[in-house]
């Protein structure tokens, strides 16, 4: 099985397009992993009662996650399970490697000082997957 990591971003599409036309080749099954954090109560926002309930936090992820992959995927001749999983991206995503042949994740570029302080979800998974771990660029993005 190939998993590849989802969070919505273009990054991720062009992950999701490299690791379905590898699970073609391999005849693999393919796994979208999407990770789903609650939201923190405080500050200043205002939460509503609905979303703090991880029930309706799950569906929404649930149904957000496949969404995404009926957009990407749709013409796909081959079944792509998808999974919400609530956790931190990182830790979520190397679990589901557990399991896999391979990881795929897109890389958002941020590199440099950005990434030493924020941390890269797939440098973290490439550390630390139990498989092989294949990171897509997606195309460059133009600075303005």
């Amino acid at each position: 099985m190939i998993v590849v990591g989802i969070d919505g971003s273009e990054a991720a599409k062009e992950a999701l397009r490299w690791a379905l036309e590898e699970a073609r080749l391999r005849r693999s099954r393919l796994q979208a992993v999407y990770a789903w954090l609650r939201p923190q109560i405080g500050g200043r926002g205002y939460i509503p009662l609905e979303f703090l309930d991880p029930d309706v936090l799950r569906e929404l992820a649930q149904e957000r996650l496949d969404g995404f992959v009926d957009e990407v995927g749709q013409s796909a001749d081959l079944k792509i399970e998808s999974v919400a999983v609530e956790g931190p991206a990182a830790k979520v995503l190397v679990e589901a490697a557990k399991q896999a042949e391979l990881l795929v994740v897109g890389s958002r570029g941020h590199g440099g000082f950005a990434g030493l302080l924020l941390g890269s979800v797939s440098q973290q998974c490439a550390q630390h997957a139990p498989c092989p771990v294949v990171i897509v660029r997606g195309h460059a993005q133009k600075e303005e």
